[in-house]
C-alpha cells in the first residue's frame, strides 16, 4: 500500500467514525484492536495489515469499497 493510499484510507475511517458518532476508542474496541494503534492508523502513521482494516470494516457495518479510494 503506498502512503497516498494509506492516507486516503486514513481519513476515510476517520470520516466514517465520526459520522458514526464513535470515539477511537470505541471503534477500537469494537473491532478488538488497541486504541493507541488504531489512532495510529487513523493518522496514517501505521500502515494497517488487511486484517486489520477487515475488523475495522466490519466493526463499522461497512463494505471495503467504503474505505478504498477511487
Amino acid at each position: 500500500m503506498t502512503d497516498k493510499t494509506n492516507n486516503q484510507i486514513a481519513q476515510t475511517l476517520k470520516k466514517i467514525r465520526l459520522q458514526k458518532g464513535l470515539t477511537q476508542a470505541e471503534l477500537a474496541e469494537k473491532a478488538g484492536i488497541n486504541t493507541n494503534y488504531y489512532a495510529k492508523i487513523e493518522r496514517g502513521e501505521l500502515k494497517s495489515s488487511i486484517e486489520t482494516l477487515e475488523k475495522l470494516v466490519k466493526a463499522l457495518g461497512i463494505r471495503w469499497r467504503d474505505i478504498l479510494p477511487d
